[in-house]
């Protein structure tokens, strides 16, 4: 049975889905199978890993809605073993119907259990925010991943997300856990990125991986091209970064895996050549 992990964190650009995507990019490239579950309006994960978003795609607010099932909405990547659940804007008014819906903090957690024998891991990439859909998402996984960024203000906001997190184990999900911390966009050189740091160390202790991900100007190109950063550059420090937190992860679950390399060939969908 796959586990299901959402990544959280209501501050914005803290390098949310940029780890959801990447995580699971190498995840697969190591044998695994992957879901992805874009559930932020932006469609960022969606267009991140190659989806062209257009009118007629079935996404997840289709499945919200009820209007089709699961099949009909997950999207092949360009990565052997990684799927994604698609989203559009459109899922920016998902929320306010949801309200309306009976047992409306279960809804995401009614459409995954049934994939969870098709997949490893089904990773949710959650919106930035705290509101019913971040909710549904954790109380649909199993564990949270928290990327943070090394920074003043992103420290300050996890007390919140903390006790977000504290009341739906109470009320809602008493199973889920933290998986752990992943620190972001980590500059060595800055005084500031190391007392942050030392804190996030302190306040979550083993939780946080001891991967962390560095400042890379091909992370940030990677989405604008479709592509997770193991195609775009797989040579960059970026890469190095997210191959060594996807072998990180999958010890901890204690789940074999093949061993690749940055110069291991990625077998890409469809292509019998490369592997």
């Amino acid at each position: 049975m796959g586990k299901i992990i959402a990544f959280a964190n209501q501050k914005g650009g803290v390098g949310k889905t940029t780890t959801c995507i990447n995580l699971s990019a190498y995840i697969c490239a190591m044998g695994k199978k992957c879901l992805v579950v874009d559930l932020d309006p932006q469609g960022n994960a969606t267009s991140g890993l190659g989806i062209d978003k257009d009118s007629e795609m079935k996404t997840v607010y289709d499945l919200i809605s009820g209007d089709c099932s699961a099949d009909e909405v997950v999207q092949h990547t360009l990565l052997e073993n990684l799927d994604v659940l698609p989203s559009t804007v459109d899922l920016a008014g998902a929320e306010i119907e949801m309200v309306q819906m009976p047992q409306r903090e279960k809804i995401i957690k009614q459409i995954l259990d049934p994939l969870r024998d098709s997949y490893d891991f089904i990773m949710i990439d959650c919106p930035p925010s705290l509101g019913l859909i971040t909710v549904n998402a954790l109380t649909a996984c199993d564990s949270v991943i928290i990327p943070m960024q090394c920074e003043f203000y992103p420290l300050m906001g996890i007390t919140q997300l903390m006790n977000t997190i504290r009341l739906i184990k109470y009320h809602l999900n008493p199973s889920i856990d933290i998986e752990g911390v992943v620190m972001t966009m980590k500059d060595k050189r800055s005084n500031l990125t190391s007392q942050v740091s030392d804190e996030i160390i302190k306040f979550f202790g083993k939780k946080v991986f001891f991967t962390y991900i560095p400042r890379n100007i091909r992370l940030a190109e990677a989405p604008s091209h479709g592509e997770p950063i193991m195609i775009y550059e797989p040579n960059s420090k970026g890469a190095e970064a997210y191959l060594s937190l996807a072998e990180e992860f999958l010890d901890r679950n204690k789940v074999k895996y093949n061993t690749i390399s940055k110069d291991t060939k990625i077998k890409l969908r469809g292509d019998s050549n490369n592997g």
